[in-house]
């Protein structure tokens, strides 16, 4: 009886190893579960959505495994990106993930002028539509407050964001939110986008730590190719309240939304 005992434990301990292996390949490979701890791509991407990074979209780093251990220099079945991928990164310098629009590309020239994207001294399209309006509560499992363009707003209170279509100029379009018109982050001089190097903004204009900030700042400055880990093509679901499992709380309208 203890031999069969003893079998059936060291089988357990086979599939429970097996199936993590099968997990981590799967991981490494293919997709890489992502859950949006803040709200700097809102209203693209709410606090509390949940998502499958493809990471065959622009192939394989050392940043792909995780822990940044896959012994890869540069990158592997690399392909290039394109202005308006909404991108999972490596912070070059936290060793944290982020998620950021890619806007600029290798020798582009970048600035913000009154809150306005410039790419190569133009100006972006942009169209004014309605307000993004949500509750001034608590949000996700950070429990941070929402910013609102109609500050002081009390608890539970009507938050509101200027809300805006933007146009890059490979015609892709995304809202964008706007909360104030001051402030270093909507003026800001001329980045010349190095080789092999790419330019990253929140769509969350005013509440977003990116590429317009230095990572020695608090930023994330320009981000190496190799730094990249993947695109998020769609939502899977998403939770409002704390916790995933709070299945109450999730938000119907979101299950397998599409990132624009």
């Amino acid at each position: 009886m203890a031999g069969k005992t003893e079998g059936g434990f060291v089988e357990t301990i086979k599939t429970i190893i097996w199936a993590l292996i099968i997990a981590g390949v799967f991981r490494t490979l293919f997709f890489q579960p992502f859950w949006i701890p803040s709200g700097s791509m809102k209203d693209t991407l709410l606090i509390g959505d949940f998502l499958f990074v493809n990471k065959m979209a622009y192939g394989y780093s050392r940043h792909s495994c995780p822990f940044s251990a896959c012994p890869i220099e540069g990158r592997l079945f690399g392909s290039e990106p394109e202005r308006g991928d909404v991108v999972v990164m490596r912070h070059p310098t936290r060793g944290v993930d982020y998620i950021k629009r890619l806007v600029g590309l290798p020798g582009d020239r970048i600035q913000v002028i009154d809150g306005v994207l410039q790419i190569n001294g133009e100006p972006v399209g942009l169209r004014r539509v309605e307000d993004f309006v949500e509750t001034f509560a608590p949000q996700g499992s950070q429990g941070g407050s929402p910013r609102c363009a109609n500050a002081p707003v009390g608890a539970g209170g009507t938050c509101i964001k200027e809300r805006f279509v933007e146009t890059l100029p490979n015609g892709v379009e995304h809202s964008i939110l706007n909360i104030t018109d001051s402030g270093v982050a909507d003026n800001t001089p001329v980045y010349t986008v190095p080789e092999g190097m790419y330019f990253f903004m929140g769509d969350n204009r005013d509440n977003s730590e990116d590429s317009r900030f230095s990572a020695a700042t608090g930023g994330l400055g320009f981000v190496p190719a190799e730094y990249l880990i993947g695109r998020a093509d769609r939502i899977m679901f998403s939770s409002a309240g704390r916790s995933l499992f709070f299945f109450w709380t999730w938000r119907g309208d979101r299950f397998f939304k599409a990132i624009e």
